[in-house]
């Protein structure tokens, strides 16, 4: 269903699935099975969004845009502390190290910072955290994307986020593509979000 520009697709639909598929409802929530149970909208998010638009390094590098030593996916900080040059990891240590950040630094304050967070549809989280992830938590809580979160207005809430796509006071064209419909081979955050709200609305 068109939203503007905004689409729901095939690609996206396949994805919020394939994670449903393997999510339990558990406490009113769908939650993945993992040494400790993770919520689906974080699963969603890592595997749709955030894995694809911020790569893997294993070796530590120098990000242009933000000024700073990253890793994995986009890590700057490990264990508290920044990434330094010469850092190395595995594929298997960097994907638990964004499960365990996704939750504990995006997911929970999402929680916190928009009731009922966790009772909305799984895509809006999935987008919402995404977004928290690579634009900061603080702005996504102060966004308008929240504000219409939290008032069930799901479609808005997709589109609003879009509004995420500078850097250094530019827009930027992979911004805009991860923000809005992707590209050929990564699903866009609003892509993402509006193509699970099609049983809510």
């Amino acid at each position: 269903m068109p939203v503007g520009k905004i689409k729901s697709s095939n690609r996206a639909r396949g994805a919020i699935a394939a994670v449903i598929a393997v999510a339990s409802l558990l406490g009113g929530r769908y939650m993945v099975a993992k040494p400790e149970p993770i919520p689906a909208a974080v699963q969603l998010a890592v595997d749709a969004a955030i894995m694809p638009w911020e790569g893997l390094v294993l070796t530590s590098h120098w990000d242009r845009y933000s000024n700073r030593w990253d890793i994995c996916h986009g890590d700057t900080l490990i264990d508290g502390k920044p990434v330094k040059p010469g850092m190395r990891f595995t594929a298997a240590q960097c994907n638990d190290l964004l499960i365990e950040r996704v939750t504990r630094d995006y997911y929970v304050p999402l929680t916190k910072c928009i009731a009922g967070f966790d009772s909305k549809p799984i895509s809006l989280q999935a987008a919402l955290i995404s977004g928290a992830y690579n634009f900061g938590v603080g702005a996504a809580c102060g966004s308008s994307a929240a504000r219409y979160t939290r008032l069930n207005q799901f479609y808005t809430a997709c589109l609003a986020q879009t509004a995420f796509n500078k850097a250094g006071g530019h827009v930027v064209k992979g911004l805009v593509l991860r923000r809005e419909m992707g590209d050929a081979q990564r699903i866009g955050e609003a892509e993402l979000c509006v193509s699970g709200l099609e049983k809510v609305q």
